[in-house]
């Protein structure tokens, strides 16, 4: 259990760079989720085919998803909701569109979700780093120091 909420896989510098990438991602998706945590069920609109609960799960993903990277807390499970919400932007909207992976200016495009996706991936696979809520609760205890039998 453990190793699901943390399991150390880089060093300082490596810590540093995925503390960075959290911090960018994580406000980003609070951005993107704050308008739509405001009308979870239906933030999507009236002629939307999604149901509401759904809509309210990708609300969470977002906003929530979002302020968990920035503090390092549960970050692979925040990761798995926004590779989820992006395979899903990726797979209703911008593939079914046509849209190109990086479009003229005022363009479609779907290089920002495709970038997300492989963000949240790299958090999937490495964890938060070691500065991170999940390095302190869920790090690996510390050996108690052998004591001196004089």
């Amino acid at each position: 259990m453990r190793r699901l909420f943390y399991g150390n896989t880089v060093g300082g510098l490596g810590s540093l760079g995925l503390l960075l990438l959290r911090l960018v991602m994580g406000a980003a998706f609070v951005l993107h989720g704050w308008p739509k945590i405001q009308n979870p069920l239906d933030w999507m609109g009236a002629a939307a085919h999604v149901p509401p609960v759904l809509q309210a799960c990708a609300a969470l993903a977002e906003f929530g998803g979002g302020m968990a990277l920035i503090v390092g807390l549960l970050t692979r499970l925040a990761a798995l909701g926004i590779t989820s919400n992006m395979v899903v932007a990726l797979a209703m909207v911008h593939l079914p569109h046509g849209d190109s992976f990086v479009s003229k200016p005022g363009g479609h495009s779907f290089e920002l979700p495709a970038v997300y996706l492989a963000c949240a991936l790299v958090f999937l696979l490495l964890g938060p780093g070691r500065f991170s809520f999940d390095a302190f609760l869920f790090g690996q205890p510390r050996q108690s120091e052998p004591r001196g039998g004089g």
